[in-house]
C-alpha cells in the first residue's frame, strides 16, 4: 500500500455514514485570475463542515480506533480548527472528546469545540504547550492522543483535498497551501506528486511565525519566536519528532513568506471580490499567491483556502 492508496481510501472512508465530511468546490476566480494574470482557482475548505479542512483528518483517524479506544474516548490539543474537527467526528462516533486550547485560543473557535461536544481544557502557554498537556493527560487516563499533525491516518485524511483538486484539475501547475504542524501540505504534496510530480507545492507561511518554516531550513525542529499574527491558526511550535518534517522536505517545491499587511489585503480582497469570509491562514495561501504570481503567468494555479474560523470582531477589524 502506498499513501495515494491509504488517502484513496480515506477519501472512501471519510464520505461514508457515520462520518460527514462534504468534497468542497474548486472555483475559478475570475478577479483573483485577473488581478494575477493566472488562472486562480480557490478551493474552498472554508465550506467544510466545522469551517475547516481539519474534519478530514479527525474523521479519518476516530473512524479507524478499536472499539476499546472509542469507549474510552479521545484527547488532543489545538488552537480551535482541529478541536472543532475531533469534536464533531467524535460526536457522530459516540466518542467522547476532551480538547486541550492554549489560554489564549480564538473565543469563536472555543465556542464551537463545545457546540460540537467536545469538551475544552485551557493550558497556560502555546499551541506547544497545548500538545504536551494533551498527550499526558492522554497518557494518565489511558485515552489515546489524536495529534493535529503528527499522525499517518490524519495526514492521510488532509491529503484528501489533493485528491479533490486533481479530480477537479489535473492539469494544475502550481497548489499553495499554508503551513501550520505540517500535516495538509504534507498529505496535499504526497498525493499530488505520485500523480504528477510537475505539479509545484508552494508552503506558505506568515513572516511573524515560521517555526516549520525553519525546520524546514534547518532539518530539524527548533526552537523560534514567533509574534502575534493574524494566521493564528499555522502559528506555535511543533513536536520534535513530527512525521511532517521529512514528508514536507519531499513534496514542498518553494517557500513563501508573507506579511500581516499583506494577510489583511488578501482577507480584504476575498470579502470584497468573493464575498468570503476567510480567516488569516487562508488569507496567508492567497497572499502568497497574489505575491508569486508573476512565476505563474497564464498558469493554472490553485489556493487552499483552509478556513473560515476567525471571531466576527476581528474580522470586521481587519476588513472594515
Amino acid at each position: 500500500m502506498t499513501i495515494v492508496d491509504d488517502i484513496n481510501a480515506a477519501n472512501t472512508r471519510i464520505k461514508t455514514a457515520p462520518n460527514s465530511v462534504r468534497e468542497t468546490p474548486l472555483e475559478l476566480s475570475s478577479y483573483f485570475s485577473e488581478l494575477t494574470g493566472t488562472s486562480l482557482y480557490l478551493k474552498c475548505e472554508h465550506f467544510q463542515r466545522t469551517g475547516s479542512f481539519k474534519l478530514r483528518g479527525a474523521s479519518n483517524k476516530l473512524s479507524q480506533l478499536s472499539s476499546q479506544d472509542k469507549q474510552r474516548g479521545v484527547i488532543t490539543a489545538s488552537t480551535g480548527n482541529h478541536g472543532q474537527g475531533v469534536a464533531l467526528a467524535a460526536r457522530l462516533l459516540n466518542i467522547e472528546a476532551t480538547i486541550c486550547v492554549p489560554e489564549n485560543a480564538s473565543i469563536t473557535k472555543i465556542d464551537a469545540i463545545r457546540r460540537f461536544g467536545g469538551k475544552v481544557h485551557k493550558v497556560p502557554g502555546d499551541g506547544l504547550a497545548a500538545e504536551l498537556a494533551g498527550l499526558a493527560m492522554a497518557q494518565q487516563h489511558n485515552k489515546m492522543y489524536v495529534s493535529p499533525y503528527n499522525d499517518y491516518q490524519i495526514v492521510c485524511g488532509q491529503g484528501t483535498v489533493g485528491l479533490e483538486l486533481l479530480a477537479a484539475q489535473p492539469d494544475l501547475d502550481a497548489v499553495f497551501v499554508a503551513v501550520g504542524g505540517g500535516g495538509l501540505i504534507g498529505g496535499i504534496g504526497s498525493y499530488i506528486k505520485a500523480i504528477n510530480p510537475n505539479i509545484d507545492i508552494i508552503g506558505c507561511w506568515p513572516s511573524n511565525a515560521t517555526t516549520f518554516y525553519q525546520a524546514l531550513e534547518q532539518g530539524k525542529v527548533i526552537e523560534v519566536e514567533e509574534q502575534d499574527t493574524l494566521s493564528d491558526g499555522t502559528a506555535g511550535g511543533v513536536e520534535q519528532d513530527t512525521i511532517t518534517l521529512p514528508m514536507c522536505q519531499q513534496v514542498i517545491d518553494h517557500k513563501v513568506l508573507v506579511s500581516e499587511q499583506q494577510i489583511a489585503q488578501a482577507m480584504q480582497l476575498a470579502a470584497v471580490h468573493e464575498r468570503y469570509m476567510i480567516e488569516g491562514a487562508a488569507a496567508v495561501a492567497l497572499a502568497a499567491a497574489i505575491q508569486e504570481a508573476p512565476k505563474y503567468a497564464g498558469k493554472k494555479i490553485a489556493v487552499v483556502l483552509c478556513g473560515r474560523n476567525i471571531m466576527l470582531s476581528k474580522f470586521l477589524e481587519v476588513v472594515g
